[in-house]
């Protein structure tokens, strides 16, 4: 387990991240959001030691953070830190030799990543000249090939084609299979939902929100969705429910003192009901509420 114990960073006046505390644990996908400037980046850096930490400790399986340790995890930076003149595959299998993998060892994961990223038949290619999105892919295969304790990706999916999006999702789950803390960043809301089983919510360089995907969105609340045959201007005079929205013949709701099954029998005694269904908090509404 990677741990985050009241971490702080300032830069002169501006504190970038303030007494943050947060667990990646083993096998699980951890998401990591907030707004530009929230932190994110930072603290991302601070678990690699790219920069100082000058409150607080970074733990790993229960002590604190070595050199050594921090070698062997996976990291993925906000700028992306290859080399733009040099062939892919060449700079995949230096990067695995830096990590101590044999040659042949290198030169196997490095071809087995590109074939998987359909990138077999561009390895000898110059980095500068695959497309963003490309160049991306390789980035996350510098970030895994030398199999990691743990991986540390600032905005991983950025740039990609919903196709390479499900490839890296397959890769990062396949990771935290394995037993592998994986922390990413990333503004794409819906798939941090799916993907995640916990979240981390930076507002302000604080954390304004945190816990497991499913427990975050239960506590938004419940709200029901009804779509009638006819209209359901209706709801405006039910008493026990608050409308939320209405249009025509559809209405979101939240319930203040009536049961579902009041409002169904009421529904039904306004016409035929097409739909009534609960609508439970996304992360994007979570995300909204805390940092509003």
């Amino acid at each position: 387990m990677l741990e985050v114990a009241h971490l702080t960073r300032r830069f002169g006046e501006k504190v970038a991240v303030d007494d943050v505390s947060f667990e990646v644990p083993a096998g699980a996908l951890t998401g990591f959001v907030g707004g530009n400037g929230a932190g994110k980046t930072t603290t991302m850096r601070m678990i690699m030691g790219v920069l100082a930490v000058q409150g607080g400790e970074i733990r790993w399986k229960g002590r604190a953070v070595t050199p050594a340790d921090r070698r062997r995890f996976g990291y993925m930076p906000e700028e992306r830190g290859l080399y733009p003149k040099q062939p892919i595959l060449e700079q995949l299998v230096y990067l695995a030799r830096l990590r101590g993998i044999s040659a042949a060892g290198a030169q196997d994961r490095a071809t087995a990543l590109l074939e998987r990223f359909e990138l077999g038949a561009r390895g000898k290619d110059k980095l500068e000249s695959l497309s963003l999105g490309n160049q991306q892919r390789v980035q996350i295969a510098a970030a895994v090939i030398a199999e990691p304790d743990a991986l540390i990706l600032d905005e991983p999916f950025s740039g990609l084609d919903p196709v390479a999006v499900d490839a890296m999702a397959e890769l990062l789950t396949e990771y935290a299979a394995k037993g592998v803390p994986v922390l990413f960043s990333s503004h794409q809301l819906e798939l941090v939902e799916r993907l995640c089983h916990q979240l981390v919510i930076l507002a302000g360089g604080r954390i304004v929100a945190q816990g497991p995907v499913e427990r975050l969105r239960a506590g938004g609340g419940t709200r029901y969705r009804l779509v009638m045959d006819g209209d359901t201007a209706w709801l405006t005079g039910f008493a026990g429910a608050n409308l939320l929205e209405t249009s025509g013949s559809q209405a979101l709701l939240e319930l203040d003192g009536a049961t579902p099954d009041e409002l169904l029998r009421a529904a039904l005694a306004h016409g035929s009901v097409r739909e009534f269904a609960e609508v439970r908090s996304s992360v994007a509404d979570i995300y909204r509420a805390v940092t509003a």
